[in-house]
């Protein structure tokens, strides 16, 4: 069973990242500020529940699972996901109420902006890395097999 909450709890995780990447990018470039506003409110007040409550599970249940597994893949994770935890406390969660605090009187100025591109700039890291940890989890569950040398 831990297995499968650990899957679900990382593919949650990471779709909710790819959603407020996505939605956060469509609105800068493409509506208005009344549309960034929304979409900040609706990653401050809602998002952000969903992705601390999925990154905890992930995190709880793939310590447990660790526990019982050795090896470099699982290793590797491991050391993934302590910066994974580093980018998504410091950076990615008070940016994202930096921003939504900001547009949600309106001040879309300089520092909004530069703050805007730390935030995607560490969600496509966070992306990246999570994404990894999913494809070496499918590995370490034989759903995949590895490449040889």
């Amino acid at each position: 069973m831990r297995p499968v909450i650990h899957a679900i709890a990382g593919t949650t995780a990471m779709l909710t990242i790819a959603t407020f990447w996505t939605s956060t990018l469509v609105s800068e470039l493409f509506l208005d500020q009344t549309a960034v506003v929304a979409v900040k409110h609706a990653i401050a007040v809602y998002g952000l529940v969903i992705l601390v409550c999925a990154m905890g599970l992930t995190g709880s249940s793939g310590f447990a699972l660790g526990k019982t597994r050795k090896g470099r893949l699982v290793e590797q994770k491991k050391k993934r996901m302590r910066f994974i935890g580093i980018n998504g406390l410091l950076v990615m969660l008070p940016s994202a109420l930096y921003l939504y605090s900001k547009s949600a009187v309106a001040e879309f100025d300089t520092l909004f902006y530069v703050v805007q591109v730390l935030e995607l700039s560490a969600g496509l890291v966070q992306l990246f890395l999570m994404s990894r940890n999913f494809h070496e989890g499918l590995k370490l569950a034989g759903k995949l097999r590895s490449r040889p040398a």
